[in-house]
């Protein structure tokens, strides 16, 4: 049992949270579940957000409400109290590396770092990189040869001082003004090992790369704030930016052995050691995103051969789409063509759900778009996994076998397209559906041709199967029984 959230934490509900009951039935997270809470529970949460937590009682219904995914954190703002060391691994870039650093050295004394240390990774020009770094004041490192992210990162962990605050930059990143207090802030919390900002493309033009990739950037995992977790909507954050507790990185750091994913690999083993590790988006960090199509897509291919290697560590976790019985049984009846039968199942599934859930009080609307969301989810992923890891095999046997190709093909465009407008309509990018879907499906292509390739050569099969897991949604109850 991990202990109270210290005082002066403000808990927020997540907006997708749905409190009902009278405030003592809360339902959300993620995964998605039911929290029921006694009498005194509902008036300790009441207060709870309505002001930041003050004993513990309070603190102990906000980490359950945390720790659920339900509610995120507002941490009480201030200066840094403690020394934090910056660690910028850079290979060439001179460029970029200035701007970064002209940045760091315009932060006040209050959220200025205490030693920024560059990590030169084999860069090709070494003496123009030293340049810039003695320009700004900051401290050079070198590495002989070019070891990668990783390494490099490594090497400036292991040449910083023992500031318990580490904080990992990009050269291509910029970070706005304040951006160290507002996320060491979460520290406060001994729970939390690291925070990741939002990170935005900086604006490039008015191309169709760079609006599609300012809509969704790899990098950028959305406006909400999310606890960081395997398997949820936040499953990883990338060290582009990444604050994090060295206690936390001491016994994990960087495999060197990976050459992409090493920042997935990192966290999932810090979450795995028992560490909360929060993703932030009010703190957005402007990063470069690549100029042309062929640099996009070579990015993204090499992104993709991470997951052979993370899945040789990681196993299901990397699996490309998760399947959950009676949602996948909708499914696979709207694809077969059989939409009244999947009505009917989908009807009788709602009426059990709202008749299971009766006694909470939850309003029969929420139930019947809760029996529906996972339809539509494995519909989406379903098609994200076909589009990137088997869309040209799809096509050919849909083409080749007899009968009722046209159906199939239109069947088989609706759940490529899936996905694409689906995002289409959530980030209401300038784009239209078309540039759109056509720019989402290479995109999803190029970065499954290097899961085939990094799966392929680590001999690993997860990141092409399916998960498979029980239907449990809003049924699995975790009692908040805070004041009984």
């Amino acid at each position: 049992m991990t202990g109270p959230v210290p005082h002066g934490f403000q808990i927020v509900l997540d907006p997708e949270t749905v409190v009902f009951n009278d405030g003592r039935a809360l339902l959300g997270g993620d995964p998605l579940r039911l929290m029921r809470l006694t009498s005194a529970g509902g008036t300790v949460l009441t207060e709870l957000l309505a002001h930041p937590v003050r004993d513990a009682r309070e603190g102990a219904l906000a980490r359950r409400l945390l720790d659920a995914g339900v509610a995120h954190p507002r941490s009480p703002r201030g200066p840094v109290t403690g020394p934090v060391t910056v660690v910028i691994p850079v290979r060439d870039r001179p460029a970029e590396l200035g701007r970064l650093l002209a940045a760091l050295c315009a932060e006040s004394c209050d959220d200025a770092p205490a030693e920024t240390i560059v990590v030169d990774d084999g860069s090709t020009a070494p003496d123009t990189v030293a340049a810039v770094v003695a320009r700004y004041g900051a401290r050079l490192v070198r590495r002989s040869a070019c070891g990668g992210p990783a390494a490099a990162r490594n090497t400036g962990l292991a040449a910083a001082s023992d500031a318990e605050l580490v904080a990992f930059l990009d050269s291509d990143c910029v970070p706005p003004p304040g951006w160290l207090s507002a996320l060491a802030a979460h520290f406060a919390d001994p729970e939390v090992g690291a925070v990741a900002p939002r990170i935005r493309p900086r604006a490039t033009g008015r191309s169709t790369l760079a609006a599609y990739a300012a809509a969704r950037s790899p990098l950028d995992l959305d406006h909400r704030a999310a606890r960081v977790r395997p398997g949820s909507r936040v499953a990883y954050v990338p060290t582009a930016t990444l604050l994090v507790r060295r206690a936390a990185l001491d016994p994990v750091a960087f495999d060197e052995s990976l050459r992409f994913g090493e920042d997935v690999d990192a966290v999932w083993r810090m979450i795995d050691a028992g560490w909360t590790v929060r993703y932030d988006p009010s703190v957005r960090v402007a990063h470069d995103e690549p100029a042309t199509w062929a640099t996009y897509l070579r990015r993204r291919f090499r992104y993709g051969t991470s997951g052979g290697p993370l899945g040789r560590r990681h196993g299901d976790r990397l699996a490309p789409v998760v399947l959950r019985p009676w949602s996948s049984a909708v499914a696979g009846l709207l694809l077969a063509g059989r939409p009244g039968l999947a009505a009917t199942v989908t009807a009788a599934s709602a009426a059990w759900f709202t008749r299971a859930l009766r006694e909470t009080g939850m309003p029969t609307s929420v139930a019947a778009r809760l029996t529906l969301r996972p339809v539509g989810g494995t519909l989406v992923g379903m098609g994200r996994a076909l589009t990137q890891l088997g869309l040209p095999v799809a096509v050919a046997t849909t083409v080749a076998l007899p009968g009722r190709r046209a159906r199939r093909l239109l069947v088989l465009g609706g759940l490529v397209a899936a996905p694409a407008l689906r995002d289409w309509a959530v980030t209401r990018t300038r784009l239209d559906p078309v540039r759109w879907t056509l720019a989402s499906v290479v995109d999803d292509m190029s970065y499954g041709a290097g899961v085939w390739w990094g799966a392929l050569r680590s001999r690993s099969l997860a990141p092409l199967l399916p998960r498979f897991v029980r239907d449990a949604g809003a049924g699995r109850r975790a009692d908040a029984a805070a004041g009984r």
